[in-house]
C-alpha cells in the first residue's frame, strides 16, 4: 500500500489521518493495517518510532466505525495492554486523534492515581480499553471489569512486560480473554519467551518484522565517551551547556541517581527534572509536560521512560549510566531521530561498563566511535590456568530469571472468520465475539 487512501478505511478516519497529513503508511502500518482489517491475527516485530500505535488503532477504528458494537458496562469490546502509564496515556492519545470525527468510547486504565474515575468510565462501558496490567488485574480481582465481550487483543510492548516482571498478571489477564477473539501482538525483539507467548495466543498468524536497526543507524549519531565515574557530572554540563543542544534526555540506571542528577544539573544552571517509577503519575505527567513545552531542556530518565516517551524534537539522548541490557541502548537513543530528524546519542562509558559496552556494539552489530580513544583504561588481568578461583569468585553472577513459562494461557483454537459483505464492502471480515 503505497497511501492511506489505497487502504479503503472508514471515512471518517481517512478525514483524520488527512487533517493530520499522513498520507504515505510506514513500512509495518503497510502491512499490518490490510491484514488486521481483513480479521487476521498478527506477529509484529518493530521497535517504537516506526508508527506501531497506528498500525494497529487504525484497524480497530475501521472495525468500529462499520460494525457499531455497543457497549455494555464494565466489558469492553477491545483490550489494549502497555508496558508502562507513559504509553498507556500515549496510545490514548492516537486512538482520539484518529477517531476525532467518530462515535466511541475509550478509557485508561494505569496505576498510581486513584481508582474512582477509571471504574466509573468503566462502569458507563467503552469500546477501547488501554490498560497496563497492574491495575487492570486489580480491577478485574475486585470486579470492575470483565473481559468477556473482547473481540480485539492487543498486546504491545510484549518483551518490555516479561522485564518489568508483568508474565503473572498476563497469565492472569490471557486466561480471561475469549479464545474467538482477534489478537494483535506487538514486540521490539522476539526472544524464546516471547515467541512461546505468541504461539499461545495467536491463531495462524501473519507474521510482520520490520528491521529499524539500520535506520536507527543511520538517523542517529552515536559516540562513546570513555570517562572516569567523577568526571562524568563535569562533561555532561559541558555537552547540555553546547548551542545545539534543544531537548535532551539522559538515561540513569536507578532512581536515587535520577533525582540526583537532576539536583545537580539545576543547581549548575541547567533546568532539568527527573522522571522514573516511584514518582506518581501526575509528577510524572507534569514532567512530561515541562519538557514538551519546553520549560525545562533536560529530562533525566530511567528505563521505564525509555519506550513511553514520544515527543518530538529531541535532539540529544545521553547514557550518564551505560544500560545493563543492552536492549533498553536501542530503545533509549530511539527517543532522538525521529520522524525523520536527525539525533544524536552519547554514551559515558567508565572501566567497569566496559562489558556492557561490547554487548551493545555486538546488539546493534557496529562499533560504535570513541571520542577520546586516548584515555586508557588498566587491563584486567585474566587469572593464570590452574590457579583456584578466589573464593566466592561466582556470587556476583546474575541469576537467571526462574520465571516459568506460560502454560494455561488462551488456547490457539479461534473460530476461523467467515468472509461477508460488511457495509456494503465485500471481501471484509465480520468479528463478531460468541460468549
Amino acid at each position: 500500500m503505497n497511501d492511506f487512501k489505497s487502504m479503503d478505511l472508514f471515512a471518517p478516519l481517512q478525514r483524520a489521518l488527512a487533517e493530520q497529513n499522513y498520507q504515505q503508511p510506514t513500512p509495518i502500518q503497510a502491512q499490518t493495517i490490510p491484514a488486521a482489517i481483513e480479521g487476521a491475527d498478527i506477529l509484529g516485530c518493530a521497535q517504537t518510532g516506526t508508527g506501531k500505535t497506528a498500525a494497529f488503532a487504525l484497524p480497530i477504528l475501521d472495525y468500529l466505525g462499520h460494525e457499531k458494537p455497543k457497549t455494555t458496562p464494565n466489558r469492553p469490546t477491545v483490550l489494549v495492554l502497555a508496558p508502562t502509564r507513559e504509553l498507556a496515556i500515549q496510545i490514548g492519545d492516537s486512538f482520539r486523534t484518529y477517531g476525532k470525527h467518530m462515535k466511541f468510547r475509550q478509557a485508561l486504565v494505569y496505576g498510581g492515581v486513584g481508582q474512582g474515575k477509571q471504574v466509573n468510565e468503566l462502569r458507563r462501558g467503552v469500546h477501547v480499553l488501554i490498560a497496563t496490567p497492574g491495575r487492570l488485574q486489580d480491577l478485574m480481582d475486585q470486579g470492575h471489569v470483565s473481559l468477556e465481550n473482547v473481540e480485539i487483543f492487543v498486546l504491545d510492548e510484549a518483551d518490555r512486560m516479561l522485564d518489568m516482571g508483568f508474565l503473572p498478571a498476563l497469565k492472569k489477564i490471557i486466561a480471561k480473554v475469549p479464545q474467538q477473539k482477534q489478537s494483535l501482538f506487538f514486540s521490539a525483539t522476539l526472544p524464546p519467551k516471547i515467541r512461546d507467548l505468541a504461539a499461545r495466543l495467536l491463531f495462524n498468524p501473519i507474521s510482520i518484522t520490520v528491521a529499524s536497526k539500520t535506520p536507527t543507524v543511520e538517523r542517529i549519531e552515536q559516540s562513546v565517551r570513555y570517562a572516569k565515574r567523577g568526571n562524568k557530572l563535569a562533561s555532561l554540563t559541558d555537552i547540555l551547556n553546547g548551542n545545539d543542544v534543544d531537548r535532551a534526555i539522559v538515561f540513569t540506571r536507578t532512581k536515587h541517581g535520577a533525582n540526583g542528577l537532576a539536583k545537580k544539573l539545576d543547581r549548575a544552571g541547567i533546568a532539568a527534572t527527573a522522571i522514573h517509577g516511584n514518582k506518581t503519575q501526575n509528577a510524572r505527567q507534569r514532567a512530561l509536560e515541562a519538557f514538551r513545552q519546553k520549560k525545562v531542556t533536560v529530562l533525566v530518565a530511567t528505563d521505564v521512560a525509555a519506550r513511553g516517551i514520544d515527543i518530538d524534537g529531541i535532539t540529544h539522548v545521553i547514557n550518564f549510566d551505560m544500560p545493563v541490557d543492552p536492549e533498553s541502548y536501542v530503545h533509549r537513543i530511539g527517543r532522538t531521530g525521529r520522524a525523520g530528524s536527525d539525533g544524536i546519542a552519547i554514551s559515558f562509558c567508565t572501566q567497569d561498563e566496559l562489558d556492557e559496552l561490547r554487548a551493545i556494539e555486538k546488539l546493534i552489530g557496529t562499533r560504535i566511535r570513541v571520542e577520546n580513544p586516548e584515555m586508557k583504561f588498566e587491563v584486567k588481568q585474566e587469572p593464570s590456568k590452574g590457579k583456584a578461583k578466589p573464593r566466592n569468585a561466582n556470587r556476583s553472577r546474575r541469576r537467571k530469571s526462574n520465571n516459568s513459562e506460560l502454560r494455561n494461557g488462551a488456547q490457539s483454537t479461534y473460530r476461523r472468520r467467515k468472509k461477508v459483505q460488511r457495509s456494503g464492502k465485500p471481501g471484509k471480515t465480520q468479528r463478531t465475539a460468541t460468549n
